[in-house]
């Protein structure tokens, strides 16, 4: 079992481009409930931040996975099996006014 408690961890990217919040961290960080998130990643000395990135749910456990979108894999060269470096989860609690989803 995982057990990362506290920002940053690193992390595999999957063949999918997903990378796993482990479920410890999760409940750690008191985000069981949250849909969207703005991650902040390490990669190749790049500090990256994803806004509003939607935490994908896995049966049974409280993990939560995301993907890396394609325009910042291909900008700063993500790909699957590299390894990033998780520094922050903020879960986004606003809508900015040209959102027309609403969670």
């Amino acid at each position: 079992m995982l057990k990362v408690a506290k920002l940053p961890y690193r992390a595999k990217v999957y063949i999918n481009n997903q990378v796993l919040v482990p479920a410890y961290l999760v409940r750690a960080l008191g985000i069981e409930g949250v849909r969207y998130a703005d991650i902040t990643i390490g990669f190749n000395g790049f500090t990256i931040t994803l806004e509003k990135v939607k935490l994908l749910r896995t049966k049974g456990t409280a993990s939560r996975q995301f993907t890396i979108p394609k325009p910042i894999r291909e900008r700063y060269g993500v790909g699957p099996f590299d390894e990033v470096v998780v520094l922050d989860i903020k879960p986004v609690t606003y809508w900015r006014d040209n959102d027309t989803e609403n969670p």
